[in-house]
């Protein structure tokens, strides 16, 4: 990679240009610590894919050298990859908050795999390897046990934030800027800094204030049963919707098994309180609407979650009723602004109450820095060098020139890309040779199986449908024994469209009575020469470009 072997290497396997899948390492000799192991979900073109991992490659090639894979906090961006990394790596220890550790926990144990060193870390831990030693320091984010890391290296330090805000009254524990102030002093090479809302100006909103807006929903309707969706992973969100219930005399019924887990993994955790509020559906049905909250998924607009189904009525336990009050306690991720306004306007349909986050209605706040955070990092952690992390290119461009703008030379910031190296030599950084950084594809519990040619014919069969052409041949005599069968799903109804079906078997049953006559001919050459004739024929006169699937059976009379 560089010809300075004895040189710290950082090296990004995911969460650059993007916002998810995060994954980084360290090098130092024969020693690598890896940083989360995160997944990302798929946008609408990868149909049927499930998940998008990081390239475990250079991990591969590099396994005799990985020492552990500390996790920085609990969410599945940085922690969804875990069950796919142990089972195709050997990991010698995870180290974990214990919010994550927990929900790491249950994430293995669903998959029936078996990992015995999984091990909780908090603020005073320190690790020490041969030649790399790790500190933690307590940061404010939407989940609780959320930590940046110092990774102190012989030729430097390196601080990563893990995903962060400034909050000064927040519901759990505040960040310890003090100790960020120490690790600063000390002298900070590179900071790897969460980059999410670096296109938002000022300050994000506390969560206290968003716990204000929520009470002051419930103060407005206390008659009237309240339905509130939000992230199930945002602990304190669930955290004070539980008080909140609480203070009001309410008890609350929980949808969505993901919201579930999260609250019963906080409960026995001791971030939750009040377990004696939570409910099962057949009570909250029995209840006067004002003596009932229901907490649930889909904030989102998922097609399955309990939200959306609540709105179309197709939920088994619960029907909306016309004076109910919903509140969406979250706001749209890229790309979901439609589905989630298809979900208001079927709520709006059945005459309900619908509360969304704007400027009058603060019921939502993010878990990532804003503008004058993320300066406020920088001032604290004072690095010499500057990467920006966990974000849309131009999230990254952005936080970089805020850099510029805390006094880093612009020549000291990295705006990279999922595969770059940097070099960290005697306290100076220069870009080093890259990796292998592609996406992996997880189709259910298959990983790595799903590549571009089976993504690309997913689209075709979703856009152009697919064309089968079935033929019964007796090979040995060398003739055709019927017409040749034509089947579409998705192209075209063969009832509407009898005439083209027609040429179809004709220009396929030509083809194959033609390919017999040569001496030599195998099934795959007949397969081939109907396509070849096909395709261009059927694009001529229908504009579409189905997948055709000959399929040949040789038929002995």
């Amino acid at each position: 990679m560089n010809k300075k072997t004895n040189d710290t290497k950082i090296i990004i396997l995911g969460g650059l240009g993007e916002v998810g899948k995060n994954m980084y390492c360290v090098m130092h000799g024969n020693e690598i610590i890896i940083i989360d192991s995160g997944i990302s979900f798929p946008e609408g073109g990868l149909l049927g894919i499930d998940y998008i991992l990081p390239d475990f490659s250079f991990l591969k090639q590099n396994q005799e050298k990985i020492k552990a894979l500390i996790i920085t906090h609990g969410h599945e961006d940085h922690i969804g990859g875990i069950p796919f990394l142990v089972q195709s790596l050997e990991i010698p220890a995870i180290y974990a908050p214990n919010q994550a550790k927990e929900l790491i926990a249950l994430k293995l144990q669903d998959k029936n795999i078996r990992y015995d060193n999984l091990f909780v870390y908090n603020d005073q831990t320190v690790l020490k390897f041969k030649n790399i030693q790790v500190e933690f320091f307590r940061t404010t984010h939407s989940i609780p046990d959320s930590h940046g890391i110092l990774v102190k290296t012989p030729d430097g330090n390196i601080v990563t934030t893990g995903d962060f805000k400034f909050d000064f009254t927040p519901i759990g524990p505040m960040a310890d800027i003090h100790k960020m102030a120490r690790i600063g002093e000390k002298g900070v090479d590179l900071l790897i800094s969460d980059s999410t809302n670096a296109l938002n100006e000022g300050i994000s909103i506390s969560e206290t204030k968003v716990d204000n807006a929520l009470n002051d929903i419930f103060d407005k309707y206390i008659t009237r049963r309240i339905i509130i969706a939000t992230f199930a992973s945002n602990i304190y969100r669930l955290k004070h919707i539980i008080e909140t219930c609480y203070n009001h005399g309410r008890k609350i019924c929980v949808f969505g098994r993901s919201m579930e887990n999260n609250i019963k993994i906080s409960i026995e955790g001791g971030y939750i309180n009040h377990s004696d509020i939570l409910i099962e559906p057949e009570e909250a049905n029995s209840l006067k609407p004002g003596e009932v909250a229901i907490l649930c998924t889909g904030s989102q607009g998922e097609p399955l979650a309990a939200l959306s189904r609540i709105a179309n009525g197709t939920h088994k336990q619960i029907k909306l009723r016309p004076d109910d009050i919903v509140v969406f306690s979250s706001s749209p991720i890229p790309g979901n602004a439609l589905s989630i306004g298809n979900t208001i306007n079927k709520l709006y349909l059945q005459g309900v109450k619908v509360y969304t986050n704007t400027s009058l209605n603060e019921i939502h706040t993010s878990g990532h820095a804003n503008m004058e955070e993320l300066k406020l990092m920088i001032r604290l952690i004072k690095p010499k060098y500057l990467m920006p992390f966990h974000g849309d290119y131009r999230m990254l461009k952005s936080h970089a020139n805020l850099g510029v703008e805390c006094g880093i030379p612009k020549e000291n910031t990295f705006v990279l890309q999922n595969g770059d190296v940097l070099s960290l030599h005697k306290h100076v950084i220069t870009k080093s040779t890259p990796v292998t950084a592609s996406d992996i594809y997880v189709d259910g519990n298959r990983l790595g199986e799903i590549n571009s040619a089976v993504l690309r014919d997913r689209k075709i069969m979703a856009s152009d449908g697919i064309l089968v052409v079935i033929a019964n041949i007796d090979m040995k005599k060398r003739e055709l024994l019927i017409h040749p069968n034509i089947t579409t799903r998705g192209f075209v109804l063969i009832n509407e469209n009898e005439a083209l079906i027609k040429k179809i078997e004709s220009i396929a049953e030509k083809v194959i009575v033609e390919k017999l006559k040569e001496p030599n001919v195998t099934f795959n050459d007949i397969k081939s020469q109907i396509t070849t004739e096909l395709f261009p024929y059927i694009y001529e006169l229908t504009g579409r470009k189905p997948i055709i699937l000959p399929v040949i059976l040789d038929i002995k009379k």
